[in-house]
This record gives C-alpha cells, structure tokens and sequence, in this order.
C-alpha cells in the first residue's frame, strides 16, 4: 500500500478502496488488523492532545516563577519546544553560569586533549556533565542539522540559548515565533 495517510479523514473509506498487485480487494483479517491499528493511532493522537493542552495550561498558571519565564522565552525560539525547554531550565539553565566554557563543561560538551610529550590528540568529549542535559542538548542539535560534528554544534546551542536567557540575544539563524504560545 503506498501514498496511505492514516491521519486523514477519509482513511477508512482510502482502505476500502485499496486493492493488492493483481486487482483484488485487501483479506478481511488484513482490513480488520489495519482498523484495529487505525484506531489506537487515533487514540493515541487524542491523548497527545489532552496532554499537550495540560502542559501549556500549567505553564501559563506557572508563569510568575524565573524558572516559567525561561520556559517561556525557549519555546518562543522555533524548534524548541516544552519538554526540552523544559528539561534544559529545569536541568541546567536555573544555574549561574559565569562564561560559555563553564555552559560547555556543565553539558560535558567539552573536549579532552591528550598532550604528552609531542604526542598530541583529542580524546573527544569528557561526558563528565548532566548526561539529561547533554542528552537534552543532542537532541536538539540534531533537529537544526545532521552532521558528525553534533556534539561541537550541541555545545555552541547550548551557549546560544544560555546568552538567549541572559542576555536576551537571539541566536543567529534564529527566528522567533510571531504567533502567541499555543
């Protein structure tokens, strides 16, 4: 079955339609499984939904705390959404960072050389910070591209959205959500 979009309306009725390689109509076990599919991905989809609504409801009656505000301001950058946003301020941002290396070494982003003698070589990350944070910060790394260095570009995200909550500098390349929080 190709071009099948199960999040449409007219899904049930597309699967009535469906016929195999040689012309006949889909096995009534086959159409009775892909239903019985159709209906937990609805489910599921209406749950997400409840969720969803929940969060943003308790976000907007949590947003007199500095904690809610930082929240706020991260889900206003497109590609962040809440539960990084709120991982990275729950996990890391609430903390004062004094410069970029300290944001780095907190993530355990940071590299470790080896330098003995003339031998010299980078050994890669150290891992030695939050590992929820750094797994935070891969994530999203991996939303805005997908390249080998994602752990260099994770590190510099990080000290991005850290100047972003402190100093109110926008990323760049980054754009800002025109629409008000849904």
């Amino acid at each position: 079955m190709r071009d099948a979009l199960p999040r449409a309306k007219g899904f049930r009725a597309w699967l009535a339609e469906v016929r195999t390689g040689d012309g006949r109509g889909l096995p009534a076990h086959l159409m009775a499984e892909l239903a019985r599919e159709h209906a937990r991905l609805l489910l599921v989809q209406e749950q997400i939904a409840e969720i969803e609504v929940e969060a943003t409801a308790a976000r907007e009656a949590a947003q007199a705390s500095p904690m809610a505000a930082q929240i706020n301001q991260l889900i206003d950058l497109k590609s962040v959404g809440p539960v990084s946003s709120q991982t990275l301020v729950g996990e890391v941002f609430f903390r004062d960072f004094k410069n970029r290396r300290q944001v780095g070494s907190y993530f355990g982003l940071s590299g470790t050389p080896f330098n003995s003698g003339s031998s010299q070589r980078e050994q890669g990350i150290s891992k030695a910070g939050n590992p929820r944070a750094r797994t935070a910060a891969i994530e999203l790394a991996w939303l805005c591209v997908r390249r080998i260095a994602i752990v260099a570009l994770a590190r510099k995200l990080m000290v991005a959205l850290w100047r972003f909550l402190e100093h109110g500098i926008v990323p760049e390349g980054a754009l800002l959500r025109a629409a008000p929080r849904v």
